[in-house]
């Protein structure tokens, strides 16, 4: 099945499970911290320039975003964590939501949790990665910023996230870069694949 990129639109905005799409279309989640480039990827995986909202401060986005790809799928943007500057209660209220999502949405096909290339991922870092794990929820890495980088230096930054992460040899890690659309295609690829669509 072929999927027209260009025919995707912002749907709705939700918190709770009430406000998902009511819809079995197969679904595709990002997630990661607030200033990964969760919004830049979105936008440069379907070919646009601001579809997803990239927000001024990082931290600011505390909804679920679904963005409609070609009536075929949808990408789900969660909440980014690990942002310093908010309080301990609305930490917990987007852990809330996000956790809601992950653990009920039967629609939800493959996470992609995006990491900054440049950066060991974090503690929050680790502490999604062994849930999305022991949740049993298919992932794989996309380690952004790939452009922020000298290429020599790839493959040391991607054997230290697997290595942080005690990725399993069957977590794929991809890396992307929003800026000159490097990693793009192969992501596609294991996002076509998952949903059967090859």
């Amino acid at each position: 099945m072929s999927i027209n990129i260009n025919n995707a639109k912002f749907e709705i905005t939700a918190v709770k499970p009430e406000q998902y799409p009511k819809s079995d279309k197969p679904e595709i989640t990002f997630v990661g911290r607030s200033n990964v480039g969760k919004s830049s990827l979105i936008n440069s995986m379907l070919n646009r320039k601001s579809l997803a909202r990239v927000a001024a401060t990082p931290g600011l986005t505390r909804v679920i975003n679904f963005y409609n790809v070609d009536n075929i799928l949808y990408f789900v943007d969660l909440p980014g964590y690990g942002f310093a500057k908010v309080s301990k209660t609305e930490k917990e209220s987007w852990g809330s939501v996000v956790e809601t999502y992950l653990k009920t949405r039967k629609q939800l096909k493959l996470v992609i949790m995006l990491v900054d290339i440049r950066h060991s991922p974090t503690d929050d870092d680790k502490l999604m990665n062994d849930w999305l794990k022991c949740n049993g929820i298919p992932y794989l890495i996309t380690a952004t910023k790939l452009d922020k980088i000298p290429r020599s230096k790839v493959k040391e930054r991607v054997c230290d996230i697997r290595k942080v992460l005690e990725l399993s040899d069957s977590v794929k890690v991809i890396p992307f870069s929003s800026e000159t659309k490097q990693g793009r295609e192969e992501l596609w690829n294991e996002i076509k694949s998952q949903l059967g669509f090859e």
